[in-house]
């Protein structure tokens, strides 16, 4: 079950989160920064033992362009289509703000390939350097790709084959 991200929510995803991050495959978030930005957290519960099984978040960015943030699926439950399921909840928040550009840095290019983004450069995104790459403790050497999805219609998404997809 998908649902909108609680305060009681914000030590387990603090755990996961960093989990992810102590083997690099994520940035690490502190406590402060997940209470200030729960609202653009959803998260998969499992419904019978109301377990934290995933997360995602939406950052708005720019009058036209979001962040795809904090992805994370417990290990074990990966391969479900959990983690599809919170992108694509996501996205349908992002359609419903009118937002026309979602982007994502990865490490999981294929992941994303798959649900329609594609590889660009991370220089379109200057109001991303300027607000969070600067303070990165990668920056200027990033190891992650970037990724964005253009948004062009009310329910639909188009892959960068022109393909439509219904969400």
């Amino acid at each position: 079950m998908i649902r909108k991200a609680r305060i009681a929510d914000v030590k387990e995803l603090h755990r996961i989160l960093n989990a992810f991050a102590s083997e690099g495959k994520l940035l690490p978030r502190s406590l402060s920064d997940l209470y200030t930005h729960i609202r653009e957290f959803v998260v998969w519960e499992s419904p019978d033992m109301g377990e934290i099984l995933g997360c995602c978040c939406l950052h708005i960015v720019w009058e036209d362009l979001a962040e795809l943030r904090s992805l994370a699926v417990l290990p074990d439950r990966q391969g479900r289509g959990i983690g599809t399921a919170l992108v694509r909840t996501c996205l349908d928040e992002a359609r419903e703000l009118g937002i026309s550009r979602v982007f994502v840095l990865t490490y999981e290019v294929r992941f994303f390939e798959k649900l329609g983004f594609r590889v660009t450069d991370k220089q379109v995104f200057p109001q991303k350097i300027w607000a969070d790459c600067l303070h990165c403790t990668k920056f200027p050497d990033c190891d992650e790709t970037a990724m964005v999805l253009e948004i062009k219609e009310a329910g639909r998404l188009h892959d960068q084959n022109g393909s439509s997809h219904v969400l």
